[in-house]
């Protein structure tokens, strides 16, 4: 199922791919968007402001969304600033992210654990069609890269579990220490000025916004992943919205298009 957004925007001569992780490669982290907001909304609740739980889950999904694709701490320091915002006194938004990661470990947890004994195998993770897809992608003469703004040293981690490393000759990049030191609007930019590369030869995928919106900042190519994790065989409505308002060309829910979406993204149509 691929949906056309922006009918004629086509890579056609790709030589750059850069994905994702969660919600587009991995589903290891499947549910973390739950834990999170189920998080935020008792915090803010704490503070009894009266507002309705309804209102306030309307407010952490914006912020949470917006955010969704850069380091996990900008969704806590917007948490931070909601909590100032109604009267309270927020820690350190990294005391936040502390927080949500040790509630999302205990989901995730169990399945890095099963991965490693070799319990599950690593297709079971992946977003359905992922494999078929990098390689496809690298055997045309792509250089892929992934980027997420999960933590590095876990990102790195979890795509060895799932055996994707290999694909990623440009890279594996993370959140680092230091919130400033990596995004994916730097990664678009050092990619973009490479010795060779043009707008219409780089393309990227993923299921959040910020990535979307890089892109297509540099004039690159778009793919939204509007998957419903963790089965990923229809598309997610709100992800779907979401990705097309922040200017996917195209919506897929997983990669098992990938044989009629391939021609279509690499068409000789007029550069984007």
């Amino acid at each position: 199922m691929i949906e056309t957004i922006n009918p004629g925007a086509s890579a056609p001569d790709p030589r750059i791919a850069i994905f994702d992780f969660d919600g587009t490669v991995s589903l290891i982290r499947s549910g973390w968007l739950d834990i999170m907001m189920s998080m935020m909304v008792e915090t803010l609740s704490a503070l009894k402001t009266g507002e309705s739980e309804g209102d306030l889950r309307k407010l952490i999904k914006a912020f949470v969304w917006a955010n969704t694709g850069r380091d996990t701490l900008y969704q806590m320091i917007s948490l931070a600033d909601a909590v100032a915002e109604r009267g309270g006194v927020p820690p350190d938004p990294q005391e936040y992210k502390k927080q949500f990661l040790v509630k999302l470990f205990a989901l995730s947890g169990q399945r890095i654990e099963d991965l490693r004994a070799g319990r599950t195998a690593p297709d079971q993770y992946l977003v359905p069609g992922t494999r078929a897809m990098l390689e496809d992608l690298r055997a045309r003469g792509l250089s892929l890269y992934l980027a997420s703004g999960t933590d590095e040293v876990h990102l790195k981690q979890e795509a060895d579990l799932l055996d994707v490393t290999r694909y990623f000759d440009g890279g594996v990049y993370g959140a680092l220490p230091d919130p400033e030191a990596f995004s994916k609007r730097l990664l678009v930019e050092r990619i973009l000025k490479l010795s060779g590369m043009r707008p219409d030869r780089l393309l990227g995928f993923g299921d959040g916004p910020v990535e979307i919106e890089e892109l297509k900042r540099g004039r690159a190519l778009a793919i939204g992943l509007a998957t419903d994790e963790p089965e990923c065989r229809v598309p997610n409505e709100w992800k779907r919205q979401n990705l097309t308002a922040a200017g996917a060309d195209y919506i897929i829910p997983n990669y098992l298009c990938r044989q009629a979406l391939l021609p279509t993204l690499f068409a000789n149509h007029e550069p984007i």
